[in-house]
Formats: C-alpha cells, structure tokens, sequence
C-alpha cells in the first residue's frame, strides 16, 4: 500500500469535485489537519470514514487503496492483490507481537528474581526490615501479574488457534485463554467450530470462515 500515492489520488478526486479541504473535513467530522496528512501520505482516513469518504469522492474503496481508478476488467486481479498484501501485513504484525511478548515476559521474569534474591540478600544483612521487604515482594508481584495479564492479551490476539481435532483457526475469547491449561502456547480449549475439546495449538497464519 503506497500511503503517498493514495494522499495524491485524495487529493486530485477532492479537487475534481470541486471540494475543499475545510469542506472535506466537515462533511467527514475531522479537521481539515487530518486531511492535509492523507494528501501528504502521512497517515491513512480512519476505517470508520472510509466509506464515506469514497461516496464523497464518487470512488470505491479498491480505488482508494490502489490510489488510481480500477478498470472493471483488473478490479478482481487488484483487489486480490490489495488483499495478500493485508494478509502479509497482519502475518508480519502478529509475529512481532509475538516476539515481543516473548522479550518482556524474559526481562520481567528476570526483574522479579533479581528484585527477590537482592531483597533477601538486604533482609539478611538486616539493612531492611522484613515489614518493607514483604511490602517490596507484594508490589512487585502485583506489578508482575498485570504485566501478565498484558501478555496474555497479546497472544491472544495476535495469529491464531489451531484446533486439533478439525484443524480451524480461530481467536478464542480472552477468559477461554486465561483459564485454559496450557504448556507453552499450547492451549487446552474447546473449539468454536466442532465443539471439541483438544489442545489447541498457536499459529500465525490465514484464519477459516465459520
């Protein structure tokens, strides 16, 4: 998706129908920033205007993201293209997240034990006493638990689980991922399609139609 060339087709529709940027973003409900941005490819309309912008404009939304009026004849070829490159775009998205989840979920485990052992250590030596070293341990697991609870999100949402029994890809509800068992990111959860339970494993990867 080239950002600058689709600012240049918003432009160029915008000024054939004789509109002006004020104008633009009034019928839209933005600033007339926002649109200076799309016309200077810094940024994209947001999903929920999109439609209405490209009424406004009299394009579809295939023309929007391609930045240049389709040919009937190519729409499809176009559109399946425009669509790969979403898929590709998410795949890349998930994977990132996914390592990233990996990458805190080291450092904060680390941070915990580091934060335990030095806080023995002083609770030995008697530079502190045992009512702040409690207090210290409670925090931190507290702070440690929300962390969690952040990470587990993101592997929820980002790729997919596999059923084991059918082979569906699906993104499970956040309290299906919290209270499944699990080893890894292997999860014992019971599948949206065939109704079975079976250990559903994590992939990034296309998901199924129900």
């Amino acid at each position: 998706m080239n950002q600058v060339k689709i600012g240049k087709f918003i432009k160029e529709k915008r000024k054939e129908k004789k509109i002006t940027q004020d104008e633009l973003a009034e019928k839209l409900g933005v600033t007339n920033r926002a649109i200076s941005k799309w016309e200077n490819g810094k940024c994209m309309p947001d999903s929920g205007i999109i439609h209405e912008l490209c009424k406004i404009l009299d394009i579809t939304i295939n023309d929007l993201f391609n930045g240049e009026v389709i040919d009937k004849k190519d729409n499809d070829k176009k559109l399946e293209k425009y669509l790969f490159e979403i898929y590709r775009q998410k795949e890349l998205g998930d994977k990132k997240l996914l390592n990233f989840e990996v990458i805190v979920g080291i450092v904060f485990v680390t941070y915990f034990l580091f934060i335990l052992l030095t806080l023995s250590f002083v609770v030995d030596k008697g530079l502190m006493s045992e009512n702040i070293f409690l207090l210290i341990t409670i925090v931190s697991v507290v702070f440690i638990i929300i962390v969690g609870f952040v990470l587990l999100r993101i592997e929820q949402i980002a790729g997919y689980y596999e059923c084991g029994k059918c082979n569906h890809r699906y993104v499970p509800k956040f309290s299906s991922v919290l209270l499944a068992m699990h080893v890894n990111r292997t999860r014992y959860m019971k599948c949206p399609k065939c109704g079975k339970w079976s250990w559903n494993k994590k992939v990034v990867g296309g998901i199924d139609s129900d």
